[in-house]
């Protein structure tokens, strides 16, 4: 017995030598990361407000005690584990913490949401004006009343686009207005799991959206609060006035926020050409005004010799573009890109005035934290992700000292090298993101950056703040023809740079696995101090394979019933091409498809008939029939395994059916075909979120559903 215990122990012997090898070596690397935590941190935290997001059913109160629990106890594990396993402790706790912040905010924002149709007389007070993807005047309005409804059911904000002749309105922050239009709740995904704009429309307080063709009147002047938003729109206009065409709108959107002016076909050419970053206020526009307030108070200071001798020229200039950034910030409106810019240059000055670092991973972490404390739901959008992707991959890489001796030693050709190494590592970081919220990779994106960047930082930013110093003096000739060159040798570029063939590539929308290991292992990456950091390629390699794996559903039908589409080898089929046009664009988007609907009605693959259409996925039928008179004259199923109408008093049929209440309750759907008939999944199904409204009918017509 007791030999018999000697050899097991002899042969077990290299594999606890191994395994203790293996422990030892990942503490090590796990020590090595103290000092360098606070990305993780944050990501942490951005993690558990992620998983509140996606659950499928709002945490009742149980749910809510069992996470307070495991942050307790995680936090007290975090004392005796050892400073090896501490920091994985502390990171549950962080991701507690941000799942109860995203549910916190999610009750603060608590609304009313329209419930049904709304047509009839609307009054509000103008709180945002905007264009939609239409290119229409937009408002958002709060204070609103409706008639014969109470005030506990009237949304707190509603968004109103205004279609026809509307030049007599003064479209201001603060003014209140009255007008005849239609209302509606947001709307439901496209597809099941597709973007829900309800989600986005229940953290803005958005409870109904709508259009008017009727004259908007006026009720009463601005009067009191909103002073910052009527001074971005009067300085808009002004801007502008004196600046016409697209050139005006976009030197008004790089200054003020107000992107009302920009033209549809202008702001079109940005975006396939890769240059719409440039509109929204961000990092560049705000380390532009920065660097340039302070080079100019530090160049000033060093023109007096008296003063330069007593004072400190780089810390005053320091104390000075601080202001003049939260101005910026105001004025623009607290974009998400704008505040996280705003936090990454406070903490970057501030580490002047204490002679730190200024740039580094921290200042984006603590970014991060204030922007998602502030707002948890921006996480999930597009802003934020590429924001952030294209801030850390830039300190990243200019982090590494041989990429900063490496500018020095070119001279003069140095920031020729440096503008194009950012635009590139921007491009990669952001890449993933912009393809999968858009569906579009712009292809000439590097190249028309490095062509329009330079103009933005030798002449609109600093021609802005020239015009800003001079305007109350009568001065601005000069510094608007500055704005002016600039802002028109941008749009000329995106012009041209869209027209090139082959400028935009669609991109298949990815599954909901890929962005996390994708986001994961950029992390890994960018964060992890070691050789292990390279394991992070996998892991977004990984990501890409699954993106490229990803399958389409064979069949989607609308939420009203209307509109059928069925995957071919040419491309998605729509049974018409009209109606619902953002529904129908949103499926070809996500399928990487360029074609508009109504190049996708006119394919073929769909049997189409007087009244109705019908479509084989498989050995299975689907049968869409309009209209009633078309209903009545349908026997049974026509043959068909599953039957779809945007009707609603449908008969029992031999067959599972869909009808316009069913849908209505539970949303877009997607069809597979199965042995025992089709495999529906709805849009709705299993979510129980505030923003989702109430739940689906108990009892649905037609039979049970897989």
């Amino acid at each position: 017995m007791a030999a018999a215990l000697l050899e097991r122990a002899r042969r077990d012997a290299p594999a606890r030598r191994a395994l203790r090898v293996l422990r030892c070596g990942a503490e090590a690397a796990l020590l090595a990361q103290r000092g360098h935590l606070l990305p993780w941190a944050a990501l942490a935290f951005g993690t558990g407000i992620g998983l509140y997001l996606a659950a499928p059913d709002e945490p009742g109160l149980t749910s809510w005690l069992l996470f307070g629990a495991l942050g307790i106890a995680a936090w007290r594990a975090a004392g005796t584990v050892g400073p090896t396993w501490a920091p994985a402790a502390l990171g549950i706790v962080l991701a507690v913490a941000g799942m109860g912040a995203a549910g916190l905010r999610s009750r603060m924002v608590a609304a009313p949401v329209l419930a049904f149709r709304y047509h009839g007389p609307i009054e509000g007070r103008i709180v945002e004006v905007d264009r939609s993807g239409g290119d229409v005047l937009r408002l958002t309005l709060d204070r609103v009343v409706l008639a014969d409804l109470p005030p506990a059911r009237t949304p707190h904000r509603i968004r109103i686009s205004l279609h026809g002749d509307q030049r007599w309105l003064r479209a201001e922050a603060g003014r209140v207005v009255m007008l005849t239009g239609h209302l509606s709740p947001p709307s439901p995904p496209s597809e099941p799991g597709g973007f829900d704009f309800r989600r986005t429309a229940w953290f803005e307080r958005l409870g109904a959206v709508g259009y008017t063709h009727n004259p908007v009147l006026s009720v009463s002047e601005p009067q009191g609060g909103l002073w910052l938003a009527r001074l971005r729109l009067r300085l808009s206009a002004a801007i502008r006035a004196r600046i016409p065409g697209d050139a005006g709108g976009l030197a008004a959107a790089v200054t003020t926020g107000d992107r009302s002016g920009l033209s549809a076909r202008a702001t079109a050419a940005m975006r396939d050409s890769g240059l719409y970053h440039i509109v929204s206020i961000s990092g560049m526009h705000m380390g532009m005004l920065t660097a340039f307030v302070f080079g100019l108070v530090r160049g000033l200071v060093a023109l007096v010799p008296p003063v330069a001798l007593r004072l400190d020229g780089k810390k005053a200039a320091a104390l000075a573009a601080l202001p003049a950034a939260a101005f910026y910030l105001a004025l623009a409106g607290r974009d998400v890109a704008t505040e996280r810019a705003f936090v990454m240059v406070a903490v970057m000055l501030l580490a002047v005035l204490c002679d730190r670092q200024a740039v580094t991973l921290r200042s984006i972490a603590i970014a991060a934290f204030v922007v998602l404390a502030l707002r948890p739901e921006t996480l999930v959008n597009a802003g934020f992700q590429m924001s952030f992707a294209a801030v850390a991959a830039l300190a990243w890489a200019f982090g590494a000292s041989r990429v900063r001796h490496l500018t020095l030693r070119l001279g003069l050709a140095g920031p020729v090298v440096a503008l194009l190494l950012a635009s590139l590592v921007a491009g990669i970081a952001t890449a993933p993101f912009a393809a999968a919220h858009f569906n579009r990779v712009a292809t000439y994106g590097l190249l028309a950056n490095l062509l329009a960047t330079p103009a933005m930082g030798v002449l609109v930013m600093p021609g802005a703040v020239l015009l800003a110093i001079g305007a109350p003096f009568g001065l601005v000739q000069p510094a608007l023809l500055m704005v002016d060159l600039g802002c028109r040798w941008t749009l000329l570029v995106a012009e041209r740079v869209a027209a090139l063939d082959g400028a935009t590539r669609a991109v298949l929308a990815p599954g909901p696995a890929v962005l996390p290991l994708i986001v994961l292992g950029g992390a890994v990456l960018l964060f992890w101090r070691g050789g292990g950091r390279w394991l992070g390629v996998p892991l977004v390699a990984l990501g890409l394979a699954l993106w490229s794996q990803t399958e389409r559903p064979p069949l989607l039908i609308s939420p009203d019933g209307g509109v059928i589409g069925l995957m071919t080898g040419e491309g998605r089929v729509l049974s018409r091409g009209t109606g619902e046009r953002f529904t129908l664009s949103a499926w070809l988007r996500a399928d990487g498809d360029t074609a508009s609907p109504e190049e996708a009605a006119n394919r073929h693959g769909l049997e189409r008939h007087e009244r109705s259409v019908a479509a084989r996925i498989g050995a299975r039928t689907v049968l869409l029939v309009r209209g009633q008179r078309a209903l009545d004259g349908l026997e049974g199923c026509a043959g068909a395994d599953l039957l779809v109408t945007n009707r609603t008093d449908l008969l029992p049929r031999p067959c599972l059916a869909l009808d316009a209440d069913l849908l209505r309750a539970r949303g877009a759907v997607a069809v597979w075909p199965a042995a025992d008939g089709v495999r529906l999944r709805f849009a709705n199904d299993g979510r129980r979120r505030p923003w989702t409204g109430p739940p689906p009918l108990e009892e649905e017509p037609g039979g049970p559903y897989p």
